[in-house]
């Protein structure tokens, strides 16, 4: 293991962050010339978003300190959660503590830009199925890959029982991440199209895609294509999955472009159908042309969201370059939702939080509101900052 003297971590953190900045605008041109331009809509929603950098109505507090790129949240136990670190390991919090020794160090993964360990999940029955699905980055002949693999728990690390899903399109950035079981018992997984917009609306390449398979990683008989793992398509880089706590909806969150075609922000929220084609590269916002399925909500200004779910009756996202735990109210109308109110938490302008960059949110069994930051990888504020979960509980 090589070691690297604190006083050096800053220097390492902008190298690496000019690195990344190289390779998005290296790739940008490729992209934007393979396809032409979408047809763009508007923001579907007929609210403004609105400030509260000071929420009265709740507590707000550090639970845990000293993460590095934290991705992902898992509660297994009433007092014990396993947090995913991008670089490769997760680590154990048990009784409101972070236990210094990785759980589990995964030395196949590679956490290169965007990518690396990402999401987590636990099986829908972890109680007596005591398995863990992860999603990371590798590189194998040259090539950038992600996968998605099963883990038992033997109650102190993670030993590998199989792979769930394999040769994913990878990259430095746009690779989704985001895993979570739903409400059918069936593994779902968000893919980014790896900035080559194109491969989001080809049925034959995993990237730019919701997927849906078993817990043992078999199609489902009643997926929407045949013997196919794919759920949803034309996602550019979806990023969360939460479904509704009454109905049983799907909602995703997903990045919208940074520069190709010459467009920038477009971040939305999407209910997800069986089968559904939502547009991308093809149309953007609520551009009402069939078979494309619009948003309901897209921002103009980059808001990039991350994680999502529902607490207190209510879809809370998180958001990186924004910084704003963004909540938002949804009023269901038939077959359609309307947007009734959206507030950004923490943060007095479009840009610029009290957190920082934020990457999940997942709801405890104590009912309270985890939230994971995404500050230390260099692109975050301040800089040299260690990264956390904070604790959000109703007054």
């Amino acid at each position: 293991m090589i070691m690297v003297h604190k006083k050096h971590i800053p220097l390492i953190i902008i190298t690496y962050f000019m690195l990344f900045l190289f390779g998005v605008l290296a790739t940008i041109s490729a992209s934007s010339q393979s396809i032409g331009n979408p047809v763009v809509g508007n923001p579907p929603q007929n609210i403004e978003d609105h400030f509260v950098p000071e929420p009265a109505e709740y507590d707000i507090e550090v639970w845990i300190k000293n993460l590095r790129i934290p991705w992902s949240l898992v509660f297994i136990s009433e007092d014990e959660a396993l947090v995913s670190e991008r670089a490769g390991q997760i680590r154990l919090i048990k009784k409101n503590q972070l236990i210094e020794k990785p759980y589990k160090i995964f030395e196949e993964i590679t956490p290169i830009g965007e990518g690396g360990l990402m999401g987590i999940a636990k099986h829908p029955n972890f109680k007596e199925e005591k398995y863990l699905y992860v999603m990371y980055t590798y590189v194998e002949g040259g090539e950038i890959f992600n996968r998605v693999a099963r883990y038992f728990d033997t109650g102190s690390t993670l030993e590998f029982d199989r792979i769930i899903i394999d040769k994913i399109p990878g990259s430095n950035v746009h690779n989704g991440g985001r895993i979570a079981f739903g409400t059918d018992g069936m593994l779902y997984i968000c893919t980014g199209d790896t900035w080559q917009a194109e491969i989001a609306q080809d049925l034959k390449n995993l990237g730019g895609k919701i997927l849906r398979l078993t817990p043992e990683g078999a199609i489902p008989g009643d997926n929407p294509f045949p013997d196919s793992p794919v759920y949803s398509l034309g996602h550019r880089n979806p990023q969360g999955l939460a479904w509704h706590p009454e109905n049983g909806d799907l909602f995703s969150s997903e990045h919208g472009p940074s520069g190709e075609f010459g467009l920038y922000g477009r971040d939305i929220i999407n209910v997800i159908v069986k089968g559904g084609n939502y547009g991308w590269p093809l149309v953007l916002g609520d551009a009402n042309i069939d078979p494309y399925l619009d948003p309901i909500i897209m921002w103009t200004k980059a808001t990039p969201p991350s994680g999502i779910t529902f607490w207190d009756k209510r879809l809370f996202v998180t958001t990186l370059r924004s910084q704003a735990l963004v909540r938002i109210e949804i009023k269901q109308s038939g077959n359609n939702y309307e947007i009734t109110g959206i507030d950004r938490l923490f943060a007095d302008d479009w840009y610029s939080g009290l957190y920082g960059r934020l990457r999940d949110a997942v709801v405890g069994p104590d009912n309270a509101l985890y939230i994971l930051t995404s500050n230390y990888d260099g692109r975050g504020r301040p800089l040299e900052d260690d990264d956390k979960i904070l604790r959000l509980t109703l007054k």
